[in-house]
């Protein structure tokens, strides 16, 4: 299975639709969060239903800048995998929509203690399937994808305390523009897919073996 992996779109919906079409071997598309930038039902709505006309399964999370009605959006359209999970061809996707309380006060931000609840409610989705994909918009903390400019690392401890019990075969993440990369802990790849506005975003090969690749 070949997963396509975008993450804080922010609006720049033709630079999503160029990646997408660039990946016509993809079989899943997973949005880790920042669809909009403080945006409408209806926005979130148009941006969905045209990545569904790709004809493949699409399944997101919402950001810290997509107000937290955007959630029941993404329930009403099929696509979320917030506190959920999905299993297909034996690959489990599930998530955790916001990031944690911060001093910028975004629209869709959520305790900590939120943020494991959510996650462990999605793994129960998924736990019996071969291979597992973790889709929270924040990535752990202390890793080389939570590091903002100034150096302090502002990830979730949630987020991380999970991986490590739980071991998913891959993070997906987003949220820290400029901790783009791949990292690990334990025997999970994590990637934080960077800005769809920068022509960034992720690859996962899910097979016998499973690679995880930024792009560019």
């Amino acid at each position: 299975m070949r997963i396509l992996a975008l993450s804080d779109i922010h609006g720049s919906y033709r630079q999503m639709l160029e990646i997408v079409s660039s990946n016509p071997f993809a079989d899943v598309i997973i949005i880790a969060g920042d669809l909009t930038t403080y945006g409408s039902a209806k926005e979130a709505e148009d941006a969905i239903k045209q990545l569904q006309s790709f004809n493949k399964p699409v399944f997101v999370v919402a950001g810290n800048m997509d107000p937290i009605e955007l959630d029941d959006t993404f329930v009403q359209l099929g696509v979320s995998i917030n506190g959920r999970g999905v299993v297909i061809n034996h690959v489990g996707f599930f998530g955790v929509s916001a990031s944690p309380i911060s001093p910028l006060s975004t629209p869709n931000e959520i305790t900590e203690e939120e943020i494991s609840h959510h996650a462990e409610a999605g793994w129960e989705n998924v736990a019996n399937a071969k291979y597992r994909i973790f889709v929270p918009h924040a990535p752990p903390i202390n890793t080389k994808l939570d590091r903002i400019h100034s150096g302090k690392h502002v990830g979730s401890t949630a987020v991380r305390a999970f991986i490590e019990q739980h071991q998913p075969d891959v993070t997906i993440c987003g949220h820290i523009h400029e901790a783009r990369g791949s990292d690990a802990i334990g025997k999970t790849q994590i990637i934080n897919c960077g800005p769809v506005g920068k022509g960034y975003y992720g690859v996962v090969e899910v097979g016998d073996e499973i690679v995880v690749r930024c792009i560019p």
